[in-house]
């Protein structure tokens, strides 16, 4: 393993045991994640994108092969908090103002309380909520509420950020919006981060590595390096390079489904 890397997967298998008897989520998974990288996992419902994603946050345990972050059991790397997790709904209390939400992880750590309102405001810049802290969620829009998640797995400043799905049930208008954010907070901070998409456009506009999974048993079937630059303002979807990458993820979708 190189200094780079921050997550390692090896010929990783996960089978659930459900009452209709074994259900494998993942085979033969094997992946590298370096330091820095914006990765996006696409594949149909049900290919273990999600599965993946909580192995790596401890929140799924693997029935084989191996898996580390930041060199250590995904159990030790979520001990030292390092990473922070942002889910598909945006999950804000709404008896906590927003600040008091993003608080939380924090207070839950044991923060002072001069420091949890240094980084409430610091993530709210981050994020553009600059003076939404004391609203409260049903205050916000759906975007909004979006942002303030991740702006609370921001908090505690962990290296590493997982988003499951964030900005699925958004329209496309405010989905395209929350991209070219992500996108400079990602430039910003240097997170690594992995996540996961259904959407092709997505996946391609926001990724330095598109990992593409088949149908389950969840195995990879493609891994594209983005040829696309760090800069990327919308309009590049209609680049030439743009679309090759988009036909190249759904070339391997088809080709994952062909296989079963």
């Amino acid at each position: 393993m190189s200094n780079d890397t921050v997550i390692e997967a090896k010929d990783l298998d996960l089978v659930f045991e459900t009452n209709d008897g074994p259900v494998e989520a993942l085979r033969n998974v094997s992946l590298t994640i370096n330091k820095g990288d914006f990765v996006s996992f696409i594949g149909p419902s049900g290919c273990g994108k999600t599965t993946f994603l909580r192995v790596m946050a401890a929140l799924e345990q693997p029935t084989g092969g191996q898996i580390t972050v930041n060199g250590v059991s995904p159990e030790e790397a979520r001990k030292s908090r390092a990473y922070g997790y942002v889910f598909q709904a945006a999950g804000l209390y709404p008896w906590r103002t927003i600040a008091g939400n993003i608080k939380l992880p924090l207070e839950i750590m044991g923060f002072s309380r001069q420091e949890q309102q240094e980084r409430v405001n610091s993530v709210l810049q981050l994020v553009d909520l600059d003076g939404f802290g004391g609203k409260y969620p049903w205050q916000l829009s759906g975007g909004m509420q979006q942002r303030a998640s991740i702006a609370r797995a921001l908090a505690f400043d962990a290296d590493i950020l997982l988003m499951d799905e964030p900005f699925g049930a958004l329209d496309e208008i405010v989905r395209d919006h929350l991209n070219e954010q992500l996108l400079h907070l990602w430039a910003r901070t240097q997170k690594t981060i992995g996540f996961v998409t259904h959407s092709i456009p997505e996946a391609v506009y926001l990724s330095t590595k598109i990992v593409v999974m088949s149908p389950r048993p969840g195995r990879i079937t493609d891994i594209i390096e983005s040829p696309l630059p760090k800069e990327r303002p919308l309009e590049i979807r209609d680049s030439a390079e743009f679309i090759e990458v988009a036909h190249r993820v759904r070339e391997g979708l088809r080709a994952g489904h062909v296989e079963d």
